[in-house]
Formats: structure tokens, C-alpha cells, sequence
């Protein structure tokens, strides 16, 4: 079977001073298209050095990551570069907009590294805006717009391109409890229409929007199983 990410004996490790620092020790993990997964766990569990090499952001010491069939650790950094902005699209805790682009510019984006013109760039960017309930704020700046909102630009920025994955670090980390289910809801959304979805988090809540936990700590993976609650946690975030 051709996983959709499949990773293999990946271990990563940081000199810090005179110490090595192994942040995850041989993991063996892979997800198929359409999956929604949480990566779960406390500070240090190394969830975050395992997302930026999920994301191609950082690069691993030992083992084998294939992102779509594509083996990411022959790859140049201009090839890196390519993978990330064709294959997965990034929802970070603070936002990351441009202050001075509207939403509509701001999510279009990343189709201008695509090769896309302007005219086509500014027709995809609206309909995704549209699909993340921002039909009526695609002229605002960000800081017009709530934190809600902010984090619905961001998201559609990540949608636009089609991405193979959608790769959200703690997405609600910055938003009150009732705007992080209205995000949820939405994520919820966005997974049954199709797309791959992984959430790294270190709240049980967020977790179990998931379909899917896997739990890391001290660098090995803890646990991995099915939501048996994912179908009451989509009850509850809309």
C-alpha cells in the first residue's frame, strides 16, 4: 500500500554545549490520505521537532521520510522549498500574516511561488475565503479582524494551494475557548471534505477532535489509536 506519509527509523538529535540532546529516538509512523491526526503531547515529548520534519522544515539525523512516494531525504533545499509550498499546507498558533495585505492578498499568497496569475491567484484565494466563512472580510487587514478571523485567513492561506497535508501547530493556542470550537467545527469541516489533516497539540481537547491520537513522550512514540470518541467530539464542536 502507498502511504501518504510514511516515516521510518527517524531519529533527530542537537548538540547543545557538551550534551547531546536526542529529541526523538526511531520513530516509525505513517498516514494515509484522508486521515485527521493529533500529534499528542507534553513539552519535550519532541511532537514539535517531529511536525517541522513532517513539514519539511528541518531535517532528521537518521532514517527515511516518504512525503507522497517522494523520498524528502535526497532532496535539495530548493526542492525542500517546492515540497512544502506544493504539498502541504501550514496553520501556525500565531497566524503569520502579512499586516500590511489584506485577507484576500494574504491567502493568495502562496499561489504567486506556483506560478500563478494574478487574476487566477485573487479567483482561488476568494473561494477558499468563502469556504472558511469569510466571504465579507476578504478586504480587511489583519488587524480589522478578530482572532477568530485571523486564524480562518490563515487557514484558507494553507487550503489554497490544494495541499497533499494540512499541518496545524496548537491552531487554537491563541484564541478563547469558544473560538477555538468555531475553529475545531471548521477543521472537522475541512477533513469531511476530503482532506489529510494533522494537529499538533498538547491539550486533550483539541486531541480528541481527532480521528486518530498519537501520544510521544521522551521522544518515543507512546501510543497510537483510534478516537473512539471522534464521532461525539464532532457533535459537541458544532
Amino acid at each position: 500500500m502507498q502511504h501518504l506519509l510514511d516515516i521510518t527509523s527517524i531519529s533527530k538529535s542537537y548538540k547543545i554545549g557538551n550534551e547531546i540532546v536526542n529529541a526523538l529516538k526511531h520513530i516509525d509512523l505513517t498516514i494515509e490520505k484522508g486521515e485527521y491526526v493529533a500529534l499528542m503531547g507534553p513539552s519535550g515529548s519532541g511532537k514539535s521537532t517531529l511536525m517541522n520534519i513532517l513539514g519539511c522544515l528541518d531535517t532528521f539525523s537518521t532514517g527515511k521520510y516518504l512525503l507522497n512516494s517522494i523520498d524528502v531525504s535526497r532532496m535539495s533545499e530548493n526542492d525542500l522549498a517546492t515540497v512544502r509550498n506544493k504539498e502541504i499546507g501550514f496553520i501556525f498558533q500565531t497566524f503569520n500574516l502579512l499586516p500590511r495585505l489584506s485577507a484576500l492578498e494574504n491567502v493568495a499568497l502562496p499561489l504567486v511561488y506556483a506560478g500563478f496569475s494574478k487574476s487566477d491567484r485573487l479567483k482561488r484565494a476568494e473561494i477558499v475565503l468563502e469556504q472558511v466563512g469569510l466571504k465579507d472580510r476578504m478586504k480587511h487587514k489583519p488587524n480589522e479582524l478578530s482572532g477568530g478571523q485571523r486564524q480562518r485567513v490563515a487557514i484558507a492561506r494553507a487550503l489554497v494551494n490544494n495541499p497533499s497535508i494540512l499541518l496545524a501547530d496548537e491552531p487554537t493556542g491563541n484564541l478563547d475557548t469558544k473560538t477555538s470550537v468555531e475553529i475545531m467545527a471548521l477543521f472537522r469541516d475541512i477533513h469531511n471534505g476530503g482532506n489529510t489533516i494533522i494537529v499538533v497539540t498538547h491539550e486533550e481537547d483539541i486531541a480528541l477532535q481527532a480521528k486518530r491520537i498519537v501520544r510521544l513522550r521522551d521522544g518515543l512514540i507512546e501510543s497510537d489509536s483510534e478516537n473512539e470518541l471522534f464521532e461525539a467530539a464532532g457533535k459537541t464542536a458544532v
